[in-house]
Formats: C-alpha cells, structure tokens, sequence
C-alpha cells in the first residue's frame, strides 16, 4: 500500500494517509474535528477546505456545486477528494466553529434517594472459634445495617478485592450498595464522597452534568459536539452506517463512547475531583443513540412495526460499557418508548411532569427527529416527525450549525437586518435565521402559499419593496438574498434559495402533521391545549412568532408558548439524583401510547396540508 504526507492547517498536523483515502476519511483516522452534515455523501457541499499544495483535479460533483472562482483557489470537498500525493490542506479557523449548546434548562426539585448507597461497615475479625470466611463476616455486618442475608450478593471481582481490602483497612471498609448487591468496597470510611453524572445524548450534541449525589449540587458542566455526525448528520444515516457499513455499528458505539468519557474527564477536572468519585452515570438518548450507545444495532426501529430492541430502564455495569468511572460505577438508561420516542422524550416527560397535569399540554422537541408528546393526567400520545436536518444547516445552500458565524435571527424593518452569533462576518444561516427569514417573506407576500418566491412585479404588500435589491436569481430560480459576498466571512453570498424553502417546508410540514394527528388521535382542538413547551436547542432559539406565522406551531396557541431549555438534562438529572423517579420513568413510558404517522390513514393528505404556508 503507497502512503502519502497529508499536513493539516492551521496546527501543522501531519498525517500517513493511504492512497485513495478521502480527505475526510484521514481528518477522521487523525481525530479532527469537522463537520460532515451530510455524513460525507457528497450532498451538501459544507465541508469545504483548501488545499494549498498538491492540487487535485476535482470531481465532476465538486465542479457541480463548488464555483469556478473557488475551484481556482484550491478549495474543495474534503469527502470527495482523494489523497494521491502528498497535500497541504487548510481547514476552516477552528476557533470560528465553537458551536453553541444549550445546557440550560427550566429546573424542578425531586427528594433525593442515590440509587447508590455507601455503607460504613466494621468487619468481624476472623479467630480461630468460628473460621467464618472474609464474605460470611462482610454478610454479617450488612445485615446488622438492615440488609437481608437471603437478598446480598456480590461480584468476582469484589471477591477478589475483598481479602486484601479488608485486612488493609483493618476491617473498617465501605461497601459501595445498588440494592442488595454489593458493587464495591473501599477502605475506611468513604462515605462523604459520591458524584454523579447526568447526560442527554441528543444527535448533534451531548451535554453531561456532574452532580453531588447526596446534595444534588451541580458542580460542574459540560457539552460536545456528538462526534457520530461525522458518520452522518440525523439518526437515519446513522442506523445506516451502523447497519450497512463495515464494522459501523462499532464505530459508532466507539465514537460516543470515547465523548462521554472526554466529558466526564473535563466535568471532573472543572470541579476539581477524581473521576473515579464519580459512581453513578444516567443517560437519555433518542431510541437510535441509546441502541448505538449501547452496542445495538437499531435497523428494526426503522422497519415495520417499528420495535425497539430493549424499551425498559437498565442498570449496567460502567465497567461493560467501558464508561471510566469508580469500578463500583453503575450507568442507568432511562426507558424508551417505540419508534424513534425514546429515553429523551421521556426525560422531557419527567421534566414537565405531564403525567400529573390536570390541564392538556403539548410538548415538543424540535431537532432532526422531532419528538411531540400530547396530553394530561388522563392519557399521552406521542409520535416522532422526521424533520430532516433543516433545522440543523443540512441541505440548506448557507446553512450551518448554531455557531460562532451563524446568523440566528433575521429582521425586516426599514431595511434587512439580522444578528450573528459571536458577532463579525457572516459565515452562513442557521435553523432560528431560517424560520425568521421565511416568515418574514410569508408576512411580506414574497412568497405564495406554495412557498414560490414571487418576482418583484407580483408583490402586492408596499412594504416588500423596500427589499427589492434582495430578490435575485439563483441557479435559474428565485432566492432572497440575506447578505452580499463583499461582507461575508468566506466572500460567497447567504441567501435563501427556492430549493431551501422547500426542505423547510417539509421540516415544517412533518413537524405540524405530528401535531395534527396526535390532536385528531386525542379528539381534541388547538384551542384544548393549555400550554405549549418548547424544548431542546432549537425549539428554544427559535422566535414563536415565526413559528407559528409559517405553521410549524398553530399559529393560535403561540401566546401560550413556553420555552423549557435541555428539558431531557433535566430529566436526566431527575433521575440519578432519585431512585424514586428513575422508577417512574418506567410508569411513564408504559403510559404513552405511540401514535405511528406512517401507519396513520390520513397522515399523507395532512401532511400535504401542513407543507403549506397560510398567506393573509
């Protein structure tokens, strides 16, 4: 096999690539970070990067969507391009790709109940009378702490420990306790010390709070980037990759495997603690992450009938998981429901308490597989709505993520203004930009209900021709421009095209069609629903003004829209901190009858509907 030099810019980083090997596939191997929003499929044309030296000849699908200028200049798609010389490529100014998470989110209190617990216990010391054995005496002390003989069992590999812990310790030793195995000893009197670490595996990101399991305090937190995108950006390219791609179940596994254990070394370092304090890891994910999370392969979630391979909460061994935390350590899954509603929607549930509500309550969470949650006290339904990736810059011709360089929010005043995140040149348009752009263009009558962008002799409202100059054409179709080349952070223009108002209109569309059917499923009416709740990263960026003037939300409930930030972290919270509602996680899940909207009879006519936009 012929390797060639590959060096990375900026840092200088110097890679044996194979020959053949795509860009993509050694910024991979080398551990770079880079978004690939289409999973490297050549679809989005995002992962542009320049290659300085050893130019390569470009692909016919890179002439296709690059510029002619840009192709001159060196630049090309980093999963298109094959390494058959040595290369100097550079990358994007990294520190412009710092991408904002939400960690925050709307809190409520539980009475903490560690599903660990840590006994201070004093071994009998063995003598010549009873020859009882180092476990008989360990037994013997649990079950003067109230523990029953009958119920205590343990590990080999305490087993293992025991002799030489007890005797160190002169028999004073912890035993660290799920239920009535005994998970761990320690020597001495540890007692005092016992941490926890809460995650939300979402597709794009993954944030984790270390907490004190006996106070609750939050010490730390911490959030990435979930590194499966490179894989793909939304959950079916994932069960792709994992079902189809060699080995990609394991890549996959791997790749949040090796995230979580970052965060929890950068949770503990924040804090000042020892990772190995931390005994206890709770996880809420989608149904697909907690399958990958897991080592499952999630291809019959995506089959008919839809069925999950495990829906009940689990209490594993850290140590199989390969999780690095105390060898005592335990991780806690919480319940999925079916279909793609998995632990996450459940951590939401907690969060709102739905279950309890008197009043009837929609709950959404908007990302590449929206997950809409419907009802009260009385009955749940919930569906997933494959949005796609709009929402997240995929498929959108300037989208990109929420970071540093995106614009976020969009305003049409006397002239066009808009916001961009971090502040200086635009760089693209993110998913709540999105939403602001287009609602603005439906309130102003640029575009039909079909979602056409009319030319400027169709426009009817006076106050769309203020935005003359900003109707132009694009690739032979209309598209509105947001910000010329000349000031824009990569010298090309951001615009909306005619061909992202239409994966927008389909995002939407399938998002509101969920909507639709879990009303017609629960017999019920907008105006029935008391309350709105918007959770996740982008359902709480986003204007509810201008989701709701584009149909995404019913434009009658948007005063009572709430805004609820990272309900699933706080789910997920909930439940380490307490065992009690980590059990009625389970109560919960059992409780929601998933509605599929494939399966549903009028799903395709409702669906053609909610694609629509209501023009005034």
């Amino acid at each position: 096999m012929k390797y060639h030099k590959v060096v990375f810019q900026p840092g200088n980083v110097l890679v044996e690539a194979a020959d053949g090997s795509t860009l993509k596939e050694v910024m991979n191997e080398a551990g770079l970070e880079f978004d690939f929003l289409c999973g490297g499929r050549g679809t989005c044309g995002k992962c542009r990067v320049k290659v300085s030296k050893g130019l390569t000849t470009p692909v016919t699908r890179e002439q296709e969507i690059l510029q002619v200028k840009e192709l001159d200049e060196g630049i090309r798609l980093a999963c298109l391009t094959a390494v058959h010389n040595d290369l100097i490529v550079e990358l994007p100014n990294q520190n412009k790709l710092k991408h904002n998470i939400l960690i925050a989110a709307s809190e409520r209190t539980s009475k903490i109940e560690p599903l660990l617990l840590k006994v201070p216990i004093e071994v009998d010391k063995p003598s010549r009378e009873t020859q009882s054995s180092d476990w008989r005496r360990l037994i013997e002390s649990l079950v003067r702490q109230g523990y029953k003989e009958s119920e205590l069992e343990t590990t080999v590999s305490i087993l293992r420990q025991m002799p030489d812990v007890i005797r160190g310790a002169n028999n004073r030793i912890t035993a660290v306790m799920y239920q009535s195995k005994v998970a761990g000893i320690e020597p001495q009197d540890s007692e005092k010390s016992m941490l926890g670490m809460a995650f939300d595996i979402g597709t794009t990101t993954i944030v984790g709070y270390l907490l004190d399991l006996y106070t609750g305090k939050e010490l730390s937190v911490v959030s990435t980037l979930n590194p499966q995108t490179v894989f793909g950006a939304d959950v079916i390219s994932r069960l792709t990759f994992a079902s189809h791609e060699e080995n990609g179940l394991t890549k996959l596994q791997r790749a949040v495997v090796e995230a979580i254990n970052k965060l929890i070394d950068e949770a503990a370092q924040k804090a000042s603690v020892l990772r190995n304090d931390i005994y206890a890891i709770s996880i809420a994910a989608n149904t697909c992450m907690h399958h990958i999370f897991l080592g499952i392969n999630p291809q019959s979630i995506a089959v008919s009938p839809y069925v999950p391979a495990l829906s009940e909460p689990l209490a594993l061994d850290a140590s199989e998981l390969e999780i690095s935390i105390n060898q005592a350590g335990k991780v806690f899954m919480l319940p999925n429901i079916a279909g793609f509603v998995g632990a996450d929607t459940i951590a939401v549930l907690l969060t709102t308490e739905l279950d309890q509500s008197e009043d009837i309550k929609l709950v959404i969470d908007i990302g590449t597989n929206g997950e809409i949650a419907l009802g009260s006290r009385e009955k749940i339904v919930a569906c997933s709505a494959a949005a796609g990736p709009a929402f997240e810059g995929a498929q959108i011709s300037s989208g990109m993520r929420g970071a540093a360089g995106a614009i976020d929010h969009v305003y049409y005043r006397d002239k066009l203004e808009y916001s961009v995140i971090g502040g200086g040149k635009p760089l693209g348009i993110c998913g709540s930009a999105l939403l602001d752009a287009v609602a603005g263009l439906v309130e102003l009558g640029i575009l039909n209900k079909r979602g056409k962008i009319l030319a400027f002799d169709q426009l009817t409202n006076p106050a769309a021709q203020r935005f003359k100059e900003n109707l132009v054409q694009f690739e032979g179709q209309g598209a509105f421009l947001l910000a010329e080349a000349g000031i824009t952070g990569h010298g090309r223009p951001i615009m909306i095209t005619q061909s992202d108002i239409r994966e927008l209109q389909m995002a939407k569309g399938a998002m509101a069609a969920g909507v639709r059917v879990l009303m017609e499923t629960y017999g019920i009416q907008a105006q029935d629903i008391k309350e709105v709740l918007l959770a996740g990263a982008f359902g709480n960026y986003l204007n509810p003004h201008s989701a709701c003037v584009i149909g995404l939300i019913p434009p009658e409930l948007e005063s009572k829209i709430r805004m609820i930030g990272n309900a699933a972290g706080t789910g997920s919270k909930l439940a380490l901190l307490s065992s009690s509602e980590f059990r009625r996680t389970k109560d919960i899940a059992e409780a929601v009858k998933f509605v599929e909207l494939g399966s549903y009879p009028r799903f395709n006519s409702i669906f053609g509907e909610c694609t629509y936009f209501k023009i005034q």
